[in-house]
């Protein structure tokens, strides 16, 4: 417990939407947590309290609503306002720290400047921004970190080039699934393109010429 960030908070009463507004008003964030028992346990948190606890690496809190006994929880969902970006709202699950559970982790690009594709001018495009995974709650990462310091242009990344954490499983296809690329620098694919279609033209050319020489060379023998 010791590790991992306590998030204090007190017991909601209060219901519905009018009651939800004058608790954000009185300075307050509602929140939710499933999985005790058979019923949900609605809960209040001060905004200050809720940022220091997730702004933690620990993927797994531990809620102590009031007086009661400290429930380790991990982030179900989140409700934020449309322009200010505040958390609004909060749904937590309660998990058994024992058995492993599925989750989706945010994917973090390092290496991205070094990159020889880059530095000659490549364009990188993150594909996959999120993995699935499984692992014990208090196993999974706040992010899964990617190496892309050795990609060359025109160069893909799938999942399989990929070692997960120790403790987690990837559940996505791991050689469907592409991380990230690198594309050709604009003007290289315009040259390209030309110089392919100048070697056509001139293969057809060349051809063509051959046609000719043979008919002429048959009209001339008859």
């Amino acid at each position: 417990m010791a590790d991992r960030p306590t998030l204090p908070a007190e017991d909601r009463e209060e219901r519905g939407s009018r009651a939800t507004r004058r608790l954000r008003r009185s300075g307050f964030i509602p929140g939710i947590v499933y999985g005790v028992g058979k019923d949900t346990v609605s809960f209040k948190v001060t905004p200050r309290d809720l940022r220091l606890a997730l702004q933690d690496a620990s993927a797994v809190i531990d809620l102590k609503v009031g007086s009661g006994r400290a429930l380790p929880v991990i982030v179900k969902e989140t409700q934020q306002h449309p322009v200010r970006g505040e958390i609004q709202h909060i749904d937590l699950l309660q998990v058994d720290l024992s058995e492993t559970i599925q989750s989706t982790v945010l994917v973090e690009l390092e290496g991205v400047d070094e990159a020889p594709g880059v530095v000659q001018g490549g364009v990188l495009e993150q594909v996959t921004r999120e993995l699935n995974i499984e692992a014990l709650p208090g196993d999974i990462p706040e992010n899964v970190v990617v190496d892309v310091s050795g990609m060359e242009i025109n160069g893909t990344m799938h999942l399989s080039e990929i070692r997960p954490p120790d403790g987690v499983s990837f559940l996505d296809d791991a050689e469907e699934t592409i991380v990230a690329t690198i594309g050709a620098p604009t003007g290289l694919e315009e040259t390209d393109a030309i110089e392919e279609e100048t070697e056509l033209v001139g293969e057809e050319s060349a051809g063509d010429e051959g046609a000719g020489t043979a008919e002429d060379a048959g009209e001339a023998s008859s």
